[in-house]
């Protein structure tokens, strides 16, 4: 491993409001995709797209952005100060968000999606970075300031649900585009720690040096299950929103039942280490792929079988072993089995299996939900079962010792 640059004087000087900045700036960055995950995809059908549409629109900013994500890092690593690029990125996410108020023809949304995907997508990365300097640099509480990001995501979520059922989905660029605008001012006050002395998360300089070391049965193994289990969920995010409003859920309740996944999540991260602790991560990635087939076996069944929005909101509570155990178990598994220096380019190669196997479902899932609406569920609980057989194989290849030495 090689020695970090030493600290120049400033840099040891603590910016003053460090992590009440830092929390503005995760409340901030995550309201946009609070609103976009949910409601973009009924703005898409309101706009008249079809279902395969829908589906491209989704899916190819995806392929996209794990390529161009790791290359941009990499730039805010080689500027004098990351906070610079961040709000560069986010100036430039502003005016492309614009273009969804011209006139929303399927090339032209495609393309302000491709655009807009490069800019937006490492505004997380790049803030995260920042804040992991403080905790290196001043002793920051990452947590602390991190879950500002969560609390924002999940007021979104709800706060979007009210405001369309008052307005309507014509109403989901003009948030984004105040959202975003919200979090360029709030940019503008980032900390500011000079050039950094570690890579970025998912810097593709990073990837491409330790990538290497990291090419074994284990880590490729479990990172590529991860990524298969997380894109079951494709389905989901494209179109339970069009699914609930098809059956006359309003545009509140859904914000409500999105809503209840991120605080069954939340719930999960609170109650983890005392639960499951003491579980190995292949048992904890065991529980979160059969938590994901239990869920896409019941979600088609709510609604014939009478059990109503309660339904929903009780499958919705597995997001907590689907998705929450999902996170938690990845990171468990780098910070179990991967050497310290090589952690960023773990996080590189992991994002690159769950984005791009999530962008392959969510273009497919365009077809299923055209074809056979919400029972298109059924098509992914064999691929959380391909991503369960991965993480069975990860377990028989598992090291005796940290990788990457």
């Amino acid at each position: 491993m090689s020695s970090l640059p030493p600290l120049s004087p400033e840099q040891l000087v603590k910016p003053r409001h460090f992590e009440l900045r830092m929390g503005l700036i995760f409340f901030t960055l995550f309201v946009p995709l609070g609103i976009h995950l949910p409601y973009f995809p009924l703005w898409l059908q309101a706009e008249g797209f079809d279902a395969e549409q829908i589906a491209v629109i989704l899916a190819a900013p995806m392929f996209l952005r794990v390529v161009t994500t790791p290359l941009l890092t990499a730039l805010a690593d080689r500027a004098s100060d990351r906070a610079h690029v961040y709000v560069a990125l986010m100036a430039a996410s502003v005016a492309l968000s614009a273009g969804y108020f011209l006139t929303p023809s399927y090339a032209m949304v495609l393309a302000v999606s491709l655009a807009l995907a490069v800019v937006w997508t490492p505004h997380s990365p790049i803030a995260d970075s920042l804040a992991l300097s403080g905790v290196r640099r001043f002793g920051s509480n990452y947590a602390g300031m991190r879950k500002w990001g969560s609390i924002s995501y999940l007021c979104a979520n709800l706060a979007g649900g009210f405001i369309l059922s008052a307005t309507g989905a014509q109403a989901v660029p003009m948030i984004i585009f105040v959202a975003f605008g919200a979090a360029l001012v709030v940019g503008l006050i980032a900390p500011r720690l000079g050039r950094p002395r570690r890579a970025s998360l998912l810097s593709a300089a990073d990837i491409q040096q330790s990538a290497p070391k990291l090419l074994n049965a284990y880590f490729l193994y479990f990172s590529i299950g991860v990524g298969v289990i997380t894109a079951s969920h494709a389905f989901l995010y494209g179109f339970v929103s069009i699914y609930w409003k098809s059956i006359g859920i309003g545009d509140q309740v859904v914000g409500l039942l999105w809503g209840w996944g991120v605080v069954a999540e939340i719930g999960m991260f609170m109650v983890f280490t005392r639960v499951f602790g003491s579980f190995s991560v292949v048992s904890i990635m065991a529980m979160a792929g059969i938590g994901a087939i239990v869920r896409w076996i019941a979600f088609p069944m709510i609604w014939p079988l009478g059990l109503g929005v309660a339904g929903f909101f009780a499958v919705q509570t597995l997001h907590a072993v689907s998705v929450a155990l999902v996170l938690i178990g990845l990171q468990k598994m780098i910070g179990e089995t991967i050497a310290e220096e090589r952690t960023g380019a773990a996080q590189g190669i992991a994002y690159f299996s769950n984005g791009f196997f999530t962008a392959v479902v969510t273009l497919l899932s365009g077809r299923l939900y055209d074809r056979f609406g919400v029972d298109g569920f059924f098509a992914m609980i064999p691929i959380a079962l391909i991503g369960l057989a991965l993480i069975g194989l990860a377990a028989r290849s598992a090291p005796q010792r940290r990788i990457g030495r």
